[in-house]
């Protein structure tokens, strides 16, 4: 693609999202539009060492609001959009299903057609010059064996209320493309840590309540393996993508970090052990709890990396060991930036129960 980017990222207040936008800020000359919704997980706080840039801007906004986005895209003129906002906890789609079918489905369409609206408006050399970037997981594929990975050729089989709207959606922007010509590259990663993760996820509510001296609750016997990978790694290979991708194809990112999620939460406790050595909690191993397992709760994720390292270059520069560190040691440097999320609507419930 052709500088100066202008990009409007889709929930850039939320995990991910906010590792792309201060990615953006600070390693590319791109001015970016960060359009969030601000539901319970988005949280402008995790752009506060970006915010002041002359090149970040923030408009709040529901992505299904059609009028608002045209609004949007006619003042901003983006020649790029990475999306991003989504509904992406899998036990609220346990409880609740209905958001993910509003937002990852209905609103993705929306989003879609606003932007196939705007793109047609581009001339040509613009429009050549315009990206559509879905980003996707690796959930929608559903779930493997002891061995084998997923491939960009994997059939989905998506096995929970969030993964299947994750698939609808990857299915929408595939039609959009081959029906309609918008040009579009999708990626699909596989399970994110890092900081700014909101704490329901398992490596921060770990390490939280490791911190806190709670129960470490453990799905099953924590046998269920997850392929994990540094969310400053994926923002990287998400702007490598945007930027080097063919259009129409479709990316699989993953750390090459196959662990059970008993393994993580070991290593957690281990590290929390290490930097913490006066803490009444140790050895946090023994804060470790098994709870009723998951309802339909995959077994098995591991992605196969291979294209994307190979067609663009790309590969994750943290290993799981020196990414968890980092992890551990921004949670317990950053107390101010999670206690305000523990002191709104979560504190540590557990969710998805049936």
């Amino acid at each position: 693609m052709q500088q100066p980017l202008r990009i409007i990222v889709t929930g850039g207040a939320g995990f991910i999202g906010s590792a792309v936008i201060r990615y953006l800020i600070e390693h590319t000359d791109a001015q970016v539009c960060n359009v969030d919704k601000l539901t319970y997980a988005g949280n402008l706080d995790s752009l506060l060492t970006v915010s002041n840039s002359p090149r970040y801007h923030f408009a709040q906004h529901d992505i299904g609001d059609v009028e608002a986005m045209r609004h949007v895209m006619a003042d901003f003129r983006p020649n790029a959009i990475m999306h991003l906002a989504a509904e992406s906890h899998v036990d609220r789609s346990i409880d609740g299903p209905k958001p993910f079918i509003d937002t990852n489905i209905v609103g993705t369409y929306h989003l879609l057609e606003v932007t196939r609206a705007y793109w047609n408006s581009l001339e040509a050399t613009q429009q050549a010059q315009f990206r559509f970037h879905h980003i996707s997981t690796d959930e929608v594929y559903g779930s493997l064996g002891e061995t084998g990975l997923f491939t960009e050729t994997t059939a989905y089989q998506p096995n929970s209320p969030y993964s299947a709207s994750k698939a609808a959606s990857d299915h929408l922007v595939r039609a959009w493309h081959h029906t309609f010509k918008l040009p579009v590259v999708t990626t699909n990663c596989s399970n994110n840590y890092g900081p700014y993760q909101f704490p329901e996820k398992l490596i921060p509510l770990m390490i939280l309540n490791g911190l806190a001296g709670k129960p470490l609750p453990i799905y099953g016997r924590g046998e269920n393996i997850r392929d994990w990978l540094f969310v400053d790694d994926h923002a990287r290979a998400l702007y490598c993508v945007l930027t080097q991708g063919q259009l129409g194809e479709t990316y699989n990112i993953g750390g090459h970090n196959e662990k059970t999620n008993l393994q993580v939460v070991h290593a957690l406790c281990d590290i929390l052990d290490e930097l913490l050595p006066n803490s009444p909690h140790r050895p946090h191993r023994q804060l470790i709890h098994y709870v009723t397992d998951r309802p339909g709760h995959d077994l098995r994720y591991a992605i196969d990396a291979s294209k994307i390292q190979r067609e663009l270059g790309w590969k994750p520069q943290e290993t799981f060991e020196t990414g968890l560190r980092k992890t551990v040691q921004w949670y317990l440097t950053h107390q101010e930036w999670w206690q305000r999320i523990q002191n709104g609507s979560y504190q540590g419930q557990r969710l998805g129960m049936l």
